[in-house]
């Protein structure tokens, strides 16, 4: 990790559960990090808890749900700490809405974050890579959903815009390729992980996920975050599914 100490990184859906870990254990490696976040206040009381670890955490007030934000957003954190060496896209978003009479509403609003927020970010942090000639690293938060079908009422678009972050990484890889950039890029898919998403999704019922099985850690990811960004320069990890021993996803 000692090649990434002083450089910058963004984290989109900062907020958080796993957002807020990846964002804390790299300010511990020394990394700048620019977190994305409707609530900025949760942000700026994160960064004081982190005031004495050798990185430093910043908040960027972004709805990632707006494309001018997202650009905006990318072009005063270049501006103000410096060029972009990571960027983890982790915001991800579940609302209960299936398709025979799903809220439209609801649909954009999944496609949006999930997918158009992960794409917008993604350009523009090549755009900052591209323009001052770094080897960075590009980290998508994926699922276990974005590789199989879970037959659970309420994820039918989350499960196809993680489809879609499977399909858009590696379509990304042969264009880096392509432009022959020194730039890596990493799916990582957890399965279930002990956050507020289910809660978020499906309301005081969401917990009911958690009974009777095992589960990840949002600590449990941000450690595998660390892990890809620590191999070296050869290598670059394509994908990896974390799921808890001993269970079949």
């Amino acid at each position: 990790m000692n090649r990434w100490v002083g450089t910058v990184a963004v984290v989109t859906g900062f907020s958080s559960g796993i957002g807020q870990a990846i964002a804390e254990a790299l300010v511990k490696n020394g990394i700048i990090v620019a977190g994305l976040a409707r609530r900025i206040e949760i942000v700026e009381k994160q960064s004081d808890n982190l005031r004495q670890e050798k990185g430093k955490l910043y908040g960027f007030k972004c709805d990632v749900t707006k494309s001018d934000q997202i650009i905006n957003s990318f072009k005063a954190i270049t501006e103000t700490l410096g060029p972009i060496s990571i960027l983890v896209n982790n915001a991800g978003i579940n609302l209960e809405a299936d398709l025979i009479d799903g809220d439209i509403d609801k649909w954009r609003q999944i496609m949006d974050t999930n997918v158009m927020a992960l794409n917008v970010c993604t350009r523009e942090a090549i755009s900052s890579m591209k323009a001052h000639d770094i080897k960075g690293h590009i980290i998508h938060i994926n699922s276990i959903s974005g590789h199989m079908l879970f037959e659970v009422s309420g994820f039918s678009l989350y499960s196809a815009t993680k489809h879609a972050v499977t399909t858009l990484t590696e379509v990304l890889r042969r264009e880096i390729i392509s432009a022959k950039l020194p730039i890596k890029l990493t799916s990582i898919s957890p399965g279930v992980v002990k956050t507020n998403f289910f809660l978020n999704s499906f309301g005081e019922d969401g917990d009911k996920v958690f009974e009777g099985r095992p589960y990840l850690s949002s600590q449990d990811i941000a450690e595998n975050v660390m892990y890809v960004l620590s191999t070296p320069e050869h290598v670059d990890i394509k994908e990896l599914t974390v799921v808890t021993q001993g269970y079949l996803y």
